[in-house]
């Protein structure tokens, strides 16, 4: 049975009763207002349930299709059915102009107010979904949801969120993983062009002599195996965002057909004669230095300087240290939730050991360890330092002084001691602890401390 609220605006009591007994037979929770300025209140008191609205025409305060606006301005979800006891051709179409959802003459049978009211129930619910699921696609891409609050990437987030508001091209650059096309995804939600299509290509995934065609499409007939006319990314992205990752990967005759689609928005299909045009905003990545490689002939000058209107950094993880144990904290509790497990935490020695770590793959590298981390930590227990991979306690020869057997530093003797006991119980690192009368976090840290990885 049909659920939800209704709001019946007529100045005809009998009839503004009848109508609410039956669709509150249907299932429908039914408002009612004598004229538009109490519909106008009660649609103001209860906008986030109304599905449907239906006013009569004639309003001793108003005209019902001059209302429609204002009650659109109220709920923008709702669908509205204006009813009348004289329906006439202009008025109904006037209505359907307006916005209305349907137009109906009094009197009609209930069957047919029953029909059109549930078409419009189900019309409004699917807009309310749909409301929905824009608001969580953006909030999930925005620059409110970055984890952080480093000095680098504030000053990145500020100089995206400048460019945001605009049409520019931007050129974001950084190493891989640290982040860009969550940058690119966050300045499309930004933007106006939020409600379009936000359409990504990595340009290194695909094989050279396929990207173009992706890119651009294609017209029957254009090559072999070609069977149809296929549209390309840019067609797909038209009036949104399209995000060229890898953009350094492009060939010199594909960079120089997209530089004629920054400059003019036209473009021309593979196997077609004649351009097609776009409206869509480009945001390119790379981890290259592409002013080196335009310098050096490996990518066109004059479509680096295209792109490169606004170039933001994206910095490394190593330049966010700070932001190391909330973003740990959080890909941590990410991955607990997905394997049914209640992980309190990282130990301090294992939070430690992250934020001295130099991330060459960067925050993508970090959500790497902390899965892996996530999988082999006990329910109910503390990620342990233990968990993490060997390269977190192997440091650099000059700092680890613990071969040499002449050593009789009380750290060598300490070390050669450590890696004896750690021999014996065979890599055991718990019984080596006991055995060494310290804690588990403890030898941990030594074990880090002397570069030992046994």
């Amino acid at each position: 049975m049909p659920t939800g609220t209704l709001l019946i605006i007529d100045d005809e009591t009998r009839l503004r009763q009848l109508l609410s007994r039956v669709l509150e037979l249907e299932g429908y929770t039914v408002l009612q207002a004598a004229d538009a300025r109490r519909g106008l209140e009660t649609l103001q008191q209860h906008a986030e349930e109304v599905l449907v609205i239906l006013s009569d025409v004639k309003l001793p305060d108003a005209h019902g299709v001059e209302l429609i606006p204002k009650l659109r301005a109220r709920c923008p979800e709702a669908e509205i059915v204006l009813m009348t006891a004289f329906g006439t051709i202009p008025d109904g179409v006037q209505a359907m102009k307006q916005g209305a959802f349907d137009y109906l003459t009094k009197g009609d049978s209930d069957d047919q107010l029953v029909v059109i009211v549930d078409r419009a129930a189900d019309k409004a619910r699917l807009q309310r979904r749909v409301a929905e699921l824009e608001k969580k696609v953006g909030a999930q891409h925005s620059f409110e949801t970055m984890i952080g609050e480093s000095a680098a990437l504030r000053a990145a987030q500020n100089l995206a969120r400048q460019v945001a508001v605009t049409d520019s091209t931007v050129l974001l650059e950084g190493p891989t993983g640290a982040g860009k096309e969550l940058f690119a995804q966050a300045i499309h939600q930004a933007s106006p062009r939020r409600l379009k299509p936000f359409v990504a290509v990595n340009c290194s995934a695909f094989p050279k002599d396929l990207l173009e065609s992706e890119l651009f499409g294609y017209k029957k007939g254009a090559f072999t195996g070609a069977l149809t006319d296929k549209k390309g990314l840019l067609e797909e992205a038209n009036g949104g965002t399209l995000f060229l990752d890898e953009i350094g990967e492009l060939e010199l005759n594909v960079q120089a057909k997209f530089l004629r689609v920054l400059e003019t928005q036209t473009f021309t299909k593979l196997g077609a004669t004649t351009p097609t045009a776009v409206q869509v905003r480009i945001v390119a990545a790379t981890n290259r230095n592409l002013k080196l490689e335009a310098q050096e002939s490996r990518f066109r000058p004059d479509l680096y300087y295209r792109l490169s209107v606004f170039t933001i950094d994206v910095p490394p993880l190593k330049a966010r240290a700070t932001d190391v144990p909330v973003l740990a904290e959080y890909f941590l509790q990410h991955f607990a939730a997905r394997l049914k497990k209640r992980l309190p935490g990282l130990e301090p020695e294992c939070l430690r050991l992250l934020q001295a770590y130099d991330w060459p793959g960067n925050v993508r590298e970090l959500k790497n360890v902390l899965e892996r981390a996530a999988i082999l930590t006990p329910d109910n227990e503390r990620v342990a330092p233990g968990l993490l991979p060997t390269e977190f306690y192997t440091l650099p020869d000059a700092i680890r002084a613990t071969d040499d057997p002449h050593d009789r530093s009380l750290r060598a003797v300490e070390a050669r001691h450590i890696r004896e006991v750690l021999a014996d119980v065979d890599g055991n690192k718990t019984e080596a602890a006991r055995q060494l009368g310290i804690g588990l976090t403890t030898l941990y840290r030594k074990l880090q401390e002397y570069g030992l990885t046994a």
